[in-house]
């Protein structure tokens, strides 16, 4: 029996339709899929084709935002165009989460750096090194990314880190990197450039409050483990 298209469905099983007459909140996430896709192929809706896809991401919508295009493109239905129809939105989702207001934060602990910096860092498959400038009362002044890598190492340059905080006066310094294997903990390599920051810094009275190694689900402190 041949398929219908979405647009020969009754309306209530329509997503767009569904969205304008039960609102946003109606849909499953499959359906709001599909209305970003638009289409599916000859052998299945775009409901179907996102279901699929779904399904093969354990039904978990984090599991889907680390997919690149070509991740993407492997299934039968989605093109490029698609692909990052998809991407797009929920770069969007996550960016939402930085825009929500919020006050100057006040970063005195490894949690509430965790829980504060953790969307900017997070389902990123490469590693990246970030430091949150801080004022006196740990306030937060700037935040700058010093550099990405491959999976498993990042290049950092501490006259960068130390000429930004002159230049912002900042009273201290949180490091944050990234671990995208999800293994909690430093390295050597975190510890030498850790301790070669800290000399650098205290030089000029500048203090290191925490090195955070982050992962999606959890993080590593330093100065929680005694290491700072």
């Amino acid at each position: 029996m041949e398929k219908l298209i979405i647009r020969e469905w009754s309306a209530a099983d329509r997503p767009r339709e569904k969205l304008l007459e039960q609102g946003r909140r109606a849909l499953t996430d499959a359906e709001l899929m599909a209305i970003l896709i638009g289409s599916g192929s000859s052998k299945e809706t775009a409901v179907e084709l996102c279901r699929r896809i779904l399904s093969d991401a354990q039904n978990n919508l984090n599991n889907i935002s680390r997919l690149e295009v070509p991740d993407l493109c492997r299934y039968h239905g989605i093109g490029e165009a698609k692909a990052i129809s998809i991407i797009a939105a929920l770069e969007l989702g996550r960016r939402r989460k930085e825009m929500e207001p919020e006050t100057i934060s006040v970063l005195n602990s490894s949690r509430k750096v965790y829980d504060y910096f953790r969307s900017y860092i997070q389902d990123l498959v490469h590693e990246e090194f970030w430091v949150l400038y801080l004022n006196t009362g740990c306030r937060l002044v700037d935040k700058k990314i010093i550099g990405r890598g491959g999976n498993d190492s990042t290049p950092v340059d501490i006259r960068v880190i130390l000429r930004y905080a002159l230049q912002v006066q900042a009273g201290s310094l949180v490091l944050i990197h990234n671990h995208p294997s999800g293994t909690l903990r430093p390295s050597n390599a975190d510890k030498l450039i850790t301790k070669r920051i800290v000399t650098a810094a205290e030089l000029m009275d500048i203090r290191v409050n925490d090195h955070i190694i982050f992962t999606d689900t959890s993080y590593f402190s330093f100065r929680d483990e005694g290491l700072l």
